[in-house]
């Protein structure tokens, strides 16, 4: 993951896991792709939406592979 998507307010807080720099990564790369298709450069977001998918292939294998038991849920 690059350290350059993560938000000047996660840098340097040791609480942060893998798991939740690859979210705000996501979010600032859908950020980017929406930007880019939204000025009608469709192929320039191409990089950008290969690295979300990576990221998100990846984080479905963790949800996948976690016990039951250590899955978090949302009130």
């Amino acid at each position: 993951m690059s350290v350059a998507f993560v938000p000047e307010r996660l840098r340097g807080k040791a609480e942060v896991n893998q798991e939740t720099l690859l979210l705000e990564e996501n979010d600032q790369l859908i950020r980017c792709i929406v930007e880019y298709q939204s000025k009608g450069r469709a192929t320039d977001c191409v990089q950008y939406q290969h690295i979300l998918h990576r990221n998100l292939i990846y984080l479905a294998t963790i949800a996948d592979a976690a016990p039951p038991s250590s899955q978090k849920t949302v009130d």
